[in-house]
């Protein structure tokens, strides 16, 4: 038994991977290590700690003041950095959107990558984060059929986490039209081959997009897993996008 599930183990093209990520991890030595205790020592302390005083309540459950739990959003968010391949990988322009506290780009920036921000300003918590994490963001809302500011550069990687731009839980909640209009306008701000990795939130009906959005996604190239919608090489034009439109 234990014979067939290793040589299981070796023909499982995840397990390759996982192994060739492991053996890239070990020939960048000099990387900083993505460990959570050592990242939280990177950040001022004294500085974080009045900010965590002027916004911190007893339980802000699913409240703002969330983030400023570091040990869980650090490692939240060097769970992410893993899964994006960013600790074995070149150093990229990543866009992230709604980039709130700016924990993802902080750690993406300890690896030698240069990170930009997109959300919106109404929060001074996240600002005043951003501000001492030294983390850049421009300031706009995403609106349906509104486009990206010109952001003066292409990213090879535009990430959007827990995504909430799309009206998510509001009457007004995007459909295929948006959608198009939002990944054809993203392209402009993507090289060639760049990533674009959106994760969705849980809808009240326990979805996260349409079937018609889903098949959508998917005939743009996207790789979906559950939440994940995931484009690896570029955001090409959908086949039979006419069709789908209707």
């Amino acid at each position: 038994m234990q014979l067939r599930h290793k040589m299981r183990k070796l023909v499982d093209g995840r397990s390759l991977a996982s192994a060739k990520k492991h053996t890239l991890r070990l020939l960048q030595p000099n990387r900083f290590p993505l460990d959570k205790e050592q990242v939280i020592e990177t950040i001022d302390p004294a500085g974080f700690e009045q900010i965590r005083r002027r916004y911190a309540v007893a339980d802000p459950g699913a409240d703002w003041p969330k983030y400023l739990d570091l040990d869980r959003w650090i490692q939240i968010n060097i769970r992410r950095i893993r899964e994006l391949e960013l600790d074995v990988s070149r150093p990229k322009r990543i866009l992230d959107l709604g980039c709130g506290a700016g924990y993802f780009l902080y750690i993406a920036q300890l690896l030698g990558h240069r990170g930009l921000g997109l959300d919106i300003d109404r929060l001074p918590m996240f600002r005043e984060i951003t501000r001492l994490l030294a983390v850049r963001r421009v300031v706009q809302q995403i609106q349906s059929f509104r486009p990206l500011p010109d952001l003066g550069q292409k990213f090879d990687l535009i990430t959007a986490f827990m995504i909430c731009f799309n009206d998510h839980k509001m009457p007004g909640l995007w459909k295929v039209p948006e959608w198009k209009f939002f990944l054809d306008d993203l392209s402009k701000h993507l090289t060639a081959r760049g990533r674009v990795w959106l994760e969705l939130n849980q809808e009240y009906d326990g979805t996260f997009y349409t079937p018609e959005l889903k098949e959508f996604f998917q005939k743009r190239g996207a790789q979906i897993n559950e939440h994940k919608v995931i484009f690896n090489s570029g955001l090409r034009a959908p086949v039979s996008a006419s069709r789908i439109a209707q």
